[in-house]
């Protein structure tokens, strides 16, 4: 994608917010001023010039004004550089997809009256990796006048819901943006609870061993960041252990498969230890067996008086 920039200079409210607060632009542009021709000469107008600059940003930093002055000063910079043809008249933005070209130009420090020359690749780089949609930037400067900012963005991998909220997070279990009814959301598998996010992967890729049992589970819920219980459609719980992650799924699947484990009235499939599968009936379930049993104990106690 290429990103044109307009020749006029941006209104103050839109420099502030694209501010480049890094302080190794200012430094180049000190040196840049200090190599430059002096009214001053002699090695005493050096060194009393050299005091002034000093004094004055002192000044200015216990007076809170430094960022400011900075600002003033790679302007100036810029302006300079600009008359000399190094002015960025163009940026090539590439791999970009929920991240918008504004929010990557104003995260890189790239503002309409913005140079070539002064603008700091390496840290553009880092502040644009401080995004959460962001894994990976490269940013590179062709002279004489355009950009390049190649971008590889994080894809969504699972729903984490924790404390009510429910964030979209990647692979690693960053936290990438809130959930919202994008359609590339709605199919993500959701976990829940502390810990979830980090343990993501290992759920996830379980889980895909056995789609005839994923695609009945509503969420993964994660047990004291230590196992799993899956939250069915039907509202039947399954409590996994927290080894043998794999083979506890295959044998409800096979379960499943065989006898229709998870469509009868049960509430609980315990699978916890691996010599035995627990279940639990549900309330009209135990009732139906209850008096199915006294049935048959009264039935077998007539039949022998």
């Amino acid at each position: 994608m290429r990103a044109r920039l307009p020749a006029r200079s941006a209104p103050v409210s839109e420099r502030t917010r694209f501010l480049d607060r890094t302080i190794i632009g200012g430094r180049r542009l000190l040196v840049g001023l200090c190599t430059s021709r002096a009214v001053f000469t002699g090695a005493g107008a050096w060194l009393t010039a050299a005091l002034f600059v000093a004094t004055g940003l002192y000044g200015m930093e216990r007076g809170g004004h430094m960022p400011a002055a900075i600002e003033t000063a790679r302007d100036m910079g810029d302006a300079a550089a600009n008359l000399a043809g190094l002015r960025i008249a163009s940026v090539n933005l590439s791999g970009q997809n929920h991240v918008t070209p504004g929010d990557i130009l104003a995260t890189a420090g790239v503002k309409p009256t913005s140079s070539l020359l002064f603008l700091d690749a390496e840290g553009a780089r880092m502040r644009l990796e401080e995004l959460a949609w962001i894994k990976r930037a490269t940013v590179q400067k062709l002279y004489p006048d355009r950009l390049d900012i190649q971008i590889v963005e994080r894809e969504g991998f699972a729903l984490w819901q924790k404390d009510g909220r429910i964030n979209v997070i990647a692979r690693d279990g960053t936290v990438i943006a809130p959930y919202s009814d994008d359609a590339r959301y709605i199919r993500l598998p959701i976990v829940v609870g502390d810990g979830a996010q980090t343990s993501v992967v290992e759920i996830v890729e379980a889980l895909s061993l056995v789609p005839g049992v994923r695609d009945q589970v509503r969420a993964a819920i994660r047990v004291a960041d230590r196992r799993w219980t899956l939250k069915m459609r039907n509202g039947v719980d399954v409590r996994l252990p927290e080894q043998g992650l794999n083979d506890a799924l295959e044998q409800l699947a096979l379960l499943d498969q065989q006898k229709s484990l998870l469509s009868r009235d049960i509430t609980i499939v315990d699978l916890r230890l691996p010599d035995r599968v627990s279940v639990r009936l549900s309330d009209a379930a135990y009732a139906a067996r209850e008096a199915e049993l006294k049935a048959k104990a009264k039935a077998k106690k007539g039949s022998s008086s």
